[in-house]
């Protein structure tokens, strides 16, 4: 063991939380337009529902064409060099986001600018996220996966939960332009705190193919992208259900949804010991079905925000408990690549979603894109019970 890690060992938390810190200043710039975009893609430029949720979906593209590259480079070259890129992807994202805005007059584009700087917010998003949990498992031992998923995750949805109220105000007060700058400064800041951590080497032995790494992630990336669609239309359709309705507060909505994610991330490196990852995950998806359902026939915003709530909660035990399960089969070699791999579920499950579940949106109604996640997460939870039956874990 090197001095380095003896170091982190001994102050665990602080050094933990300094590590995440550069996924948190990624996820405040990707909740800035949250709350504002799909609104501002459907009204502000004219171009629809369907094409609110392609925007929303766009980042989601370059993260699934990213990730498992990321996950090799950090394997080789140790992560630091990874978060250095995915920052400056962010800030590219943020110089494209305010070139958008001088365009809008001509919103053909406006628009192709403003899904550009997506695809690059998509691969920022990636190579940070990633690389930061490569790096605090190298830094602090594989056996700490659990609390360094889940606060990785507190460090995601927090900053989605801080970010989406303030997105909205900064666009109220200044225009979409200032979700741009702020975008810039953000990824200037997380470049400069990523100088300042301990950097972790590359593993130079050989590991098993990809192709096997793969065939043993699988079975819990499905059940994760399944899980993931209640995640998706949150995201991507709070913001329109309520206009729809007539409603303020979508913004809080989403904070509710992040808050409580975070809330029940705290605690769950302890539960996952006491319990077990899948009964815990299958007793997570019962939970985050209820959220959904309450959101699909919220008769009032307040009913509406606890049902996003309870999706949060729900959501927030899967990540970090299915992939728990899944890097126990994974030789250490190629931990960067199987967490890349891994995401890769994720990614397309919410890279999907907005299209599809726009589609039922526009022929069904602003509730439809909730009631598509409740089939899907349902869906889930079935298949968590096949993984125990088939022997997966």
């Amino acid at each position: 063991m090197n001095t380095a890690s003896q170091t982190i060992r001994s102050t665990s938390t602080l050094s933990l939380i300094s590590i995440v810190a550069l996924t948190f200043f990624g996820y405040l710039a990707i909740g800035l337009p949250l709350a504002v975009l799909p609104t501002y893609v459907d009204s502000s430029l004219g171009f629809g529902v369907v094409w609110a949720g392609i925007a929303v979906s766009t980042q989601y593209v370059a993260t699934i064409v990213s990730r498992a590259h990321v996950g090799r480079l950090c394997d080789q070259y140790g992560p630091r060099r990874s978060v250095f890129l995915g920052f400056l992807a962010y800030g590219l994202s943020g110089a494209l986001t305010i070139a958008s805005t001088f365009t809008i007059q001509v919103p053909a584009t406006s628009l192709a600018l403003l899904l550009a700087g997506r695809l690059a917010l998509g691969i920022g998003e990636s190579w940070v996220s990633t690389a930061a949990i490569t790096w605090a498992i190298g830094l602090m031992g594989s056996r700490e996966t659990v609390r360094i998923i889940s606060w990785n995750g507190i460090a995601t949805y927090g900053g989605i939960a801080l970010a989406a109220p303030f997105g909205a105000w900064l666009q109220g007060q200044y225009g979409f332009f200032a979700i741009g700058v702020v975008t810039i400064i953000l990824a200037v800041a997380g470049f400069m705190l990523a100088q300042t951590r301990p950097p972790v080497p590359g593993v130079k032995e050989k590991g098993i193919g990809t192709g096997q790494v793969l065939s043993r992630v699988a079975p819990y990336g499905v059940a994760l992208a399944l899980a993931s669609s209640g995640f998706g239309v949150v995201m991507a359709f709070v913001a329109l259900f309520f206009h729809s309705r007539g409603w303020e507060g979508a913004s809080f909505a989403l904070s509710a949804f992040g808050l409580a994610f975070m809330g029940v991330r705290l605690g769950l490196a302890q539960a996952v010991a006491r319990f077990g990852g899948l009964p815990l995950v299958r007793i997570s998806l019962v939970i985050e079905i209820v959220g959904l359902a309450a959101l699909a026939f919220a008769p009032s915003p307040t009913v509406a925000i606890i049902g996003a709530a309870l999706a949060g909660a729900g959501f927030a035990p899967v990540f970090p408990a299915l992939g728990n399960e899944a890097m126990e089969r994974i030789p250490p070699q190629n931990r960067g690549v199987a967490l890349g791999l891994y995401s890769i579920f994720l990614d397309v499950s919410l890279g999907s979603t907005g299209p599809i579940a726009g589609l039922f949106a526009d022929h069904l109604g602003y509730a439809a894109p909730f009631s598509f996640g409740v089939g899907a997460v349902l869906l889930s939870l079935l298949l968590s019970f096949c993984l125990r039956r088939n022997g997966s874990r």
